[in-house]
């Protein structure tokens, strides 16, 4: 089996190769928080690089729970013209497109100014970046009842738009994640406690969107791994979430690892010197596989060809690469053309982990906004110039972002006149450099 062998999912449905382009969040949004036509030709660059499966970065299921400024969102039909336009695009090159559906949880920045809900009242622990999230309320059972319906109905909204799968993020802190972690759900209810009890909100979320979509559509499920804390999510407690999601109908499970508190998930937190520790969850994912019944992919800075097929050797369905598409999207194409490329960015040697984690998504942002506006990447990019540069652009969206829901009011009034938020292209340009 090799790294373009074409992939059969438990739903009957063919991936033409092994490698996805996995998610990243790129805050694009247009004026009415829906796919911007920057964002569109950013995808249109990936579906022609030639990528098996393209996943989107996060898309919110409720407006008022952002991951960040310039969010995509998708609560309801209004703007579902843009979303088709979006799963077109995506799927132009023959890979098969699945949107990414999220919901924060406590790791919504303070700035965008709303409630944030979390299984706990535990807020974030990042030292002096602490104060950058507020505490959470603790939610309620109507608020896990709501969660779960939103789910299942954004899920059902990217199926009518023309995506060919979902999937349901439970990695790297949010809110699904932060449900299955001992270190921030002390609850003693039915959604506290026992590991069945924590994954029980991500278990029926994944029944409801499974039960509710076409046969032939996947659903899939990012899990962390580990989330690399004492006390937190393990290895072992994965090994188990993923048996409880078999028979479920899950088509794939992407696993990574991390959260904003213990960034294992970014480029800073590892040792990238040697072949063997790129593919930085493959072990994980080898453990994982023994009780696997579904596919499973793994993601976490993967660049080099022979570092892919390593994965897929191992018996690992999918490699799922995300800065290395981002500084070059056509790298499937290349290596399957015998182009040895490796794309990378500056290494970050900064000490304070959360900050150097940011540094290097905005690093891997201010690639995605040059492709965006039709420019060619810069992978040589001063790592505190794209962190200076994205604290600007992120200062402009959460003002825009605030003042949009302040006029609309789009979570109870569906349909109501959005206000003008600053143009993407402008927001864009900004975060880019240009002005």
């Amino acid at each position: 089996m090799s790294l373009f062998s074409p992939l059969t999912l438990p739903n009957g449905t063919v991936i033409t190769n092994r490698i996805a382009k996995a998610a990243m969040e790129e805050n694009m949004a247009d004026a009415d928080h829906a796919p911007s036509e920057g964002l569109i030709r950013l995808y249109r660059a990936w579906a022609e690089g030639g990528a098996g499966l393209i996943i989107t970065g996060n898309v919110m299921v409720d407006a008022r729970a952002m991951t960040g400024p310039a969010g995509v969102v998708l609560q309801d039909a209004q703007h579902l013209d843009r979303f088709q336009d979006w799963a077109t695009t995506a799927r132009s090159g023959g890979g098969q497109i699945w949107m990414q559906i999220n919901h924060p949880g406590r790791q919504m920045p303070a700035s965008m100014a709303q409630e944030t809900l979390a299984p706990s009242a535990i807020p974030l622990d990042l030292g002096r970046q602490s104060k950058m999230f507020p505490v959470p309320r603790a939610m309620r059972a109507d608020d896990i009842a709501d969660v779960t319906r939103r789910f299942i109905h954004t899920a059902g909204l990217a199926e009518r738009a023309g995506f060919d799968g979902v999937e349901i993020h439970a990695a790297h802190g949010y809110l699904l994640s932060q449900f299955l972690s001992p270190l921030s759900n002390r609850r003693t209810d039915q959604w506290g406690g026992s590991l069945e009890n924590r994954a029980r909100l991500l278990l029926d979320i994944v029944r409801g969107v499974r039960s509710s979509l076409r046969p032939d559509f996947a659903v899939s499920v990012k899990l962390n791994s580990a989330d690399f804390q004492r006390g937190g999510f393990s290895p072992d407690d994965a090994r188990a979430v993923v048996r409880m999601l078999d028979g479920l109908g899950v088509d794939l499970v992407e696993l990574s690892g991390g959260s904003y508190e213990a960034p294992a998930m970014m480029g800073s937190s590892r040792d990238e010197r040697t072949l063997a520790r790129e593919a930085y969850f493959l072990d994980f994912a080898k453990d994982i596989a023994t009780v696997a019944t579904m596919p499973l992919m793994v993601t976490g800075g993967i660049r080099r060809q022979d570092v892919a097929e390593r994965v897929v050797a191992d018996g690992i369905a999918m490699a799922g690469m995300a800065t290395a598409l981002a500084i070059e999207p056509a790298l499937p194409r290349r290596w399957q053309n015998g182009h040895g490329d490796a794309p990378a960015l500056k290494p970050i040697t900064w000490k304070n982990k959360p900050l150097a984690s940011a540094a290097l998504m905005a690093a891997v942002r201010y690639q995605l906004v040059r492709l965006a506006t039709g420019r060619a990447t810069r992978p040589g990019i001063s790592p505190l110039v794209a962190f200076l540069l994205a604290q600007l652009a992120a200062r402009r969206q959460a003002r825009a972002y605030r003042a949009w829901m302040a006029s609309s009011r789009p979570v109870s009034r569906v349909g109501a006149r959005k206000p003008e938020c600053p143009a993407p292209e402008r927001t864009a340009a900004v975060f880019a450099g240009k002005e």
